[in-house]
């Protein structure tokens, strides 16, 4: 138990011996290659010209496990020892692609410069480790190799990603986006927003109660998350429609319903009735000018007709509770 505490189960990496080495950098180009190969998998469908960049960078690794092993063969013979990254104390880890997705073109990107740079820099200290002048010249070239690859990424896409397919991606990437996060998360916002003006004001005029006012409109807020939460997951798995996952946009709608409805709630938690009702006109303000804006960023909705919606709506549903309340 203490040794696995300590961390003394794993081998330090100056113990390692010139075919320990050799076995670490081949089971690692061959990770390295299914990341690439993942990667690509994984942007294939909605981004064909980045998946071939992650395709040919993993041809790359997979002719530096080829010269690898051809150089094990030619030193040690043909059985190779069984030694992975996770066995070397310190050694650099990678993550496999199901811990970074979605596989957002930027996050992959950043990922793959990562892994070259890490590789890089194991291949240099590999190098400072053997005294087989053919080893050693592999391990410098592969340095070197790595190195270059930093930049791989980006010479791959120029030749695979011209200025149209930038912009087909990019406009892909946002896209997907506004569907799987945007519009559920101001569908949410809306709900929560304005249809709980009528439920928490027409409770703070029929009660001039501050505590029973924001139990009502946390109540409501709650509920009507939980309530949209639920209803986005089950109106569509997205695989028609493209939205994306429905766990993810139950709780983008879920959360901004919530978010919406607190939002003129949590004033009435003073104690005083009308500091409180006024900072809640205010936060109703924000939150309606708030919607507009993401209307006209996001959706391309005209100024104009995103004001008159939400603020006429608004207007209309804070009426109906304060008429309610004085009832």
């Amino acid at each position: 138990m203490f040794s696995r505490f300590f961390g003394s189960s794993r081998r330090a990496f100056s113990s390692l011996s010139e075919q320990e080495v050799l076995a670490l950098a081949i089971s690692s180009e061959e990770d390295d290659a299914r990341i690439y190969r993942a990667y690509a998998d994984g942007l294939r469908d909605e981004y064909p010209h980045s998946a071939a960049v992650f395709d040919e960078m993993a041809e790359e690794e997979d002719g530096h496990r080829a010269a690898l092993i051809e150089a094990h063969r030619k030193r040690f013979g043909e059985r190779i020892p069984l030694i992975r990254r996770e066995h070397v104390r310190g050694y650099y880890e990678r993550k496999p692609d199901w811990l970074v997705r979605p596989l957002g073109l930027e996050t992959v990107r950043a990922q793959a410069e990562q892994m070259e740079e890490q590789a890089h820099r194991f291949y240099v200290e590999a190098a400072k480790r053997t005294e087989d002048a053919g080893i050693r010249k592999l391990l410098g070239d592969l340095a070197i190799a790595e190195k270059t690859h930093e930049s791989l990424a980006h010479r791959l896409s120029e030749k695979h990603l011209g200025e149209n397919e930038r912009v087909e991606e990019a406009q892909t990437e946002r896209k997907q986006f506004i569907l799987t996060y945007v519009q559920p998360g101001l569908a949410g916002l809306m709900d929560g927003s304005v249809s709980t003006l009528a439920p928490i004001f027409a409770a703070a005029f029929a009660t001039g109660d501050t505590w029973q006012t924001f139990l009502v409109g946390l109540a409501a807020s709650i509920g009507a998350g939980i309530s949209m939460g639920f209803t986005e997951v089950a109106s569509d798995d997205g695989v028609i429609s493209g939205r994306g996952s429905p766990i993810k946009r139950g709780l983008a709608t879920g959360i901004m319903t919530t978010v919406g409805g607190l939002g003129h709630a949590l004033p009435y938690l003073i104690p005083h009735f009308w500091t409180a009702t006024i900072l809640a006109f205010i936060i109703v303000f924000i939150e309606l000018w708030a919607i507009a804006w993401i209307q006209n960023r996001y959706m391309e909705t005209p100024w104009s007709r995103a004001t008159f919606q939400v603020v006429l709506g608004g207007a209309l549903v804070f009426a109906t509770g304060m008429l309610i309340g004085n009832a």
